[in-house]
């Protein structure tokens, strides 16, 4: 199938191409407006002087810029720092006295209760933006729900970004979701507003908030539960790592967002009970308004987030076109529910993995499934049913293995039988799920309906957990660079077109793809193998230091090995495939630079001057004295050192104009190097 023969695919990818160049170049609002105004007249213009023929070559060209500059207009509009009214434009160092009103409940972490809230005034002025809010547990915490409005004296300060490399960046995350800063605030920082305004999302949080009290006085288990609030509201704030961990190793952590797979069972199961409607005067109309008002009702009630919005949104035109029934016209739905609809509202979801995978998994699905099921056709229903099913898993797996690989890096192995083993029941599970929440609402839910329905989730969650345990069959910690991630997708569209319709040109295309694929693994294995590295790395009450020599690595620790995640994320960047331990020792020399390390017991060589100090495990001295006898050329001090020893420091280097790096504001410390010995 030829995927740029459809319009809406062609002006979608212009549409992205627009997102990319309004995010990555600095465009105000205003020559943003200038310029998509300049091209639609001129578009205008061509359409009607050419007498409608779309097709001329001056009317292709205006439509492709028309459609670019639509996307850097977009991205300009929805990027919140363009805003004059911006908090960020009266942010200082000194606390402000700020209005914030709650509009997202994230997930908390061991030490804060996590929200993002919108700035409604600084100082009693109007202001926008959105900000993280964190606020520290304690005992008299009281959690603060969507559209709570509090008054509170804050420091507003910048995310952190990660201190070592190659770890999660959170800040980049946040700043996707168009959140820059975040406060820090203790419960009696806080003053609640009692008379808030109530918003859509509010009102939705409301209903969501009572149904789970409701379930909560129902006999379920914890994690039963917990998969419950997942699955059909979309709250994962209850559920605990091993059990998430365990569905994103067996390949089914889908069935826990709210997405896609759930709209569309959702869409077959209203399907199926408005049938009836067909029967009636204009009954094909009133079925498709019912269709997409309990669609947006399910929306509504999951809370409205990202993924839930664009499987809504798709899966409202898939119902327009089983209204037309036109199903098949596949491609022109998806495109329009991304481009027109998605996109254009908030471009920021190109860049957020959900949004990713689960466009890349449908596309896959439309575009491989047929093809599958042309290679084999079972005569036998109960075969060709699995092989349909496993078709579709098949199909969704390859579309999303490169983002896979790119983000996670892991693969599961067994995802067929996951999906075999779960997939054909979970309209069943949603089914009985949707009568349990709405017996439950009316107080009408019996014991025997949550003794079946918790142990049906009981065993998904068994299966899930065995799958999980055969790591024989999960394929972790693969190296997958974003080069790789975009010659990846060009090949598998070179290998999907190929087998559809073999030609010599197209396998000729396909072959060479795979040949440049292994030109660029030899190219990257031979710089990696000449790469000569060092970091001094930021971890509490330790110190370490990565040395990188080729592929294989040296830590060296002052009292144990460091921390596992950083050398994890760290091995899978660099493709280490050797791991050696040292102890810390006082000095290093790197060609005509010396590296030096004070440790607790505060002994130095005051005859060798020069070179750059690393400052560990807070060692007593006196740092002007230390400065004028061995006068280095920069000092590091790291997470090993008491925080009030590193302030002195630092005030002491800076009157003594001395380059400091504290790896806890600056992250960790690279040298990079050509030789190196210890």
């Amino acid at each position: 199938m030829q995927l740029l023969k459809f319009a809406s695919i062609k002006l979608t990818l212009l549409l992205v191409v627009g997102i990319f160049i309004g995010t990555y170049t600095k465009v105000t609002i205003h020559n943003a407006f200038l310029f998509t105004g300049i091209f639609l007249t001129a578009l205008g213009v061509c359409f009607f002087v050419l007498k409608k023929d779309i097709k001329h070559f001056l009317f292709t060209i205006f439509m492709v810029c028309t459609t670019i500059s639509l996307g850097v207009l977009t991205t300009t509009l929805n990027t919140p720092l363009n805003y004059d009214s911006h908090y960020s434009h009266y942010k200082t160092s000194s606390p402000k006295t700020c209005t914030l009103k709650i509009t997202e409940v994230l997930k908390p972490n061991t030490y804060y209760k996590k929200y993002i809230a919108e700035v409604k005034t600084i100082e009693n002025k109007n202001s926008s933006g959105k900000i993280l809010v964190n606020i520290n547990k304690d005992s008299l915490y009281f959690p603060l729900h969507i559209d709570d409005e509090i008054k509170t004296v804050v420091s507003i300060k910048e995310i952190n970004a990660p201190l070592n490399p190659y770890q999660f960046n959170y800040k980049k995350h946040m700043q996707s979701l168009g959140v820059y800063h975040q406060v820090n605030l203790k419960q009696e920082d806080i003053i609640r507003n009692k008379n808030s305004n109530s918003t859509l999302y509010g009102f939705s949080s409301k209903i969501r908030n009572h149904i789970i009290k409701k379930l909560k006085q129902a006999p379920f288990g914890s994690q039963e539960l917990a998969v419950i609030e997942a699955l059909l509201l979309g709250q994962r704030q209850d559920l605990s790592e091993t059990t998430y961990d365990n569905y994103k190793k067996a390949g089914a952590v889908h069935i826990l967002a709210v997405s896609g797979l759930h709209i569309g069972i959702l869409l077959f199961i209203l399907e199926f009970i408005l049938q009836f409607l067909t029967y009636l005067p204009y009954g094909r109309k009133i079925k498709l308004a019912a269709l997409v008002f309990l669609l947006w009702s399910f929306a509504l009630l999951a809370g409205f987030s990202a993924s839930i919005i664009r499987a809504t949104t798709m899966f409202s035109f898939v119902a327009y076109a089983l209204y037309l029934n036109r199903p098949s016209n596949t491609f022109n739905i998806l495109a329009l529910s991304i481009g027109f609809i998605l996109l254009v509202i908030n471009p920021n979801l190109i860049f957020q993995v959900g949004f990713q995978m689960s466009y890349a998994a449908v596309f896959a699905i439309v575009w491989i499934f047929p093809m599958l099921q042309r290679f084999w056709f079972p005569k036998n229903i109960v075969l060709n049913k699995i092989w349909q099913l496993l078709s579709v898993s098949i199909a969704a797996q390859v579309g999303v293995l490169p983002i896979s690989l790119f983000y996670f890096h892991q693969f599961p192995g067994l995802f067929f039988i996951t999906n075999l083993l779960i997939i054909p029941f979970l309209e069943v599970i949603m089914g009985l799920g949707i009568l349990v929440i709405l017996l439950a609402v009316t107080n009408c839910l019996p014991n025997s309906i949550v003794f079946v329905y918790n142990t049906i989730i009981y065993w998904m969650n068994y299966i899930i957990g065995w799958v999980a345990e055969q790591e024989a069959f999960l394929f972790s910690n693969i190296s997958f660079n974003q080069l790789q991630l975009f010659l990846s997708y060009g090949i598998l569209i070179l290998l999907v077109t190929t087998l559809s319709k073999t030609t010599f040109k197209k396998v000729s295309y396909f072959l060479a793809s795979l040949l440049l694929w292994q030109i660029l693994t030899i190219y990257q294995n031979n710089n990696l193998q000449k790469e000569q590295q060092l970091w001094v790395l930021h971890e509490s009450r330790n110190s370490v230091i990565y040395h990188q020599n080729g592929t294989s690595l040296t830590v060296i620790s002052s009292k144990k090995k460091g921390n596992t995640s950083t050398l994890n994320k760290y091995k899978i960047e660099k493709r280490i495939d050797s791991v050696a331990y040292k102890p810390l020792l006082n000095s290093y020399v790197y060609d005509t630079l010396v590296f030096r390390i004070i440790d607790s017991t505060g002994i130095y060589m005051p005859t060798q001057k020069s070179g750059i100090y690393l400052l560990s495990n807070s060692p007593k001295i006196n740092l002007d004295r230390f400065i004028n006898t061995v006068q280095p050329t920069k000092i590091i001090a790291d997470g090993s050192n008491y925080k009030s020893y590193i302030a002195r420091w630092k005030a002491t280097c800076d009157k003594r104009k001395l380059p400091f790096h504290y790896t806890g504001e600056k992250g960790a410390y690279l040298f990079n190097l050509k030789n190196i010995s210890d």
